[in-house]
This record gives C-alpha cells, structure tokens and sequence, in this order.
C-alpha cells in the first residue's frame, strides 16, 4: 500500500515538478496534515535519477511548509484567540490559562517553535500557538524555516541516497525520528539551563 502511495506521488511530483513540490508542503505544513515523509523522499530519488535539482527540492519543501505554517498563525492569530475567549470554558481553557501561554510564547517563542518543527506530529500545530501568542513575524519565519530546513533536507538526503526502497527508508526514519527526540531533549535542557542562569545572573 505505501508502496504503490509512494510511486504515486513520484508520477505525480514528476509530472507537476516543484510547484508540486512546494503546494503539498504547504498541505503538511497547514490545515491538511499531509505527511511530508511520503512527499519529499520521492522527490530526492527524482533528483539522484537527474530528473531534479536536489537544493530546489529542498528549497520548495521549506518554501511550502513555511507557506502552510504562515497561513497557520494567521488563522489562529484571526480566529484563535476570540474562539479559546468564547468557546475555552469547554476545553478546559481560562481566559488567564489563555494568558499565560501568551506569555510562556512571548518569552520562549523561539526555541518553541524551533523545537517543535521537529517533532512528528507537533510540527503541524506548532504555527497555531504561535499565532494566538502573536509571536513576532519576522522570528516566527526564521525558526520556522530553520526547523522544517533541517527536516526536509533529511527527507531529501534519504530520498536521494535510498531511492525508492521503501522498508529502508521507514527504519531509517524511525532511528532519525529518535534521534531528533533525543536531540530536542538536548536543546530544552540546555536552554532551560541557560535561561534559568540569565535570570540568576540578571
């Protein structure tokens, strides 16, 4: 079944090319979760076949899952923040809960979303906070696009390197994925670390 998707989306990223590339990004990135890892490794087996240019396919996939977490923090920051005021009490969200992630936001915004662009399955809603907590633009696009810049570039390196054997690239998926679990632990307890040592020092 994952083979025949896979094969699929190799046709279809051949025939549409890199706006392809970039329109399904933007699908993972935003409303529709759309998995990146049956999105990108195709397209890094077309670029080690020469069909594609290996720094534009991940060039596109940035671009389209910048895309897709921009159109994220909008909808939150337009839509977000009136809901959790009306509709929180049902969810177990206060207007001061609502508050206090705002400022957890505003302090931490950074490392957040930095981290959370790495994580499967975080990586998709990460936008949404960031826009209730109207993270700063300009921060919220750089962290973003350092975050989903190292995914994709594993995605495509995989793609590139493995082609189109399936097996293979679910368990190095998965020994990656730990590794990336691990290496967020890393960056949250040394930032913890650091941050608690400004405060002292400060």
């Amino acid at each position: 079944m994952l083979e025949s998707i896979v094969n699929f989306l190799v046709n279809t990223i051949g025939h549409f090319g890199y706006p392809g590339i970039t329109a399904l990004m933007f699908l993972e990135s935003s409303f529709f979760p759309f998995p990146s890892e049956v999105v990108i490794p195709p397209a890094g087996y077309l670029a080690a076949e020469g069909k594609m240019s290996l720094p534009v396919v991940i060039g596109c996939g940035i671009i389209g899952s910048l895309l897709g977490a921009i159109f994220n923090y909008y909808a939150a920051l337009k839509i977000g923040r009136h809901f959790f005021l009306k509709y929180g009490k049902y969810f177990l969200v206060s207007e001061k809960n609502l508050r206090k992630a705002e400022i957890f936001f505003e302090k931490h915004g950074a490392v957040s979303t930095f981290v959370g662009r790495l994580l499967p399955g975080i990586r998709q809603y990460i936008s949404l906070p960031a826009g209730i907590a109207k993270m700063r633009m300009d921060l919220f696009c750089l962290y973003t696009s350092i975050g989903a810049g190292i995914w994709v570039a594993i995605l495509a390196l995989l793609g590139f390197y493995i082609g189109n054997n399936v097996e293979r690239l679910d368990d190095m998926l998965h020994s990656i994925s730990i590794s990336l679990l691990l290496l967020c632990g890393a960056i949250i307890i040394i930032y913890v670390f650091r941050y608690r040592a400004k405060n002292k020092s400060g």
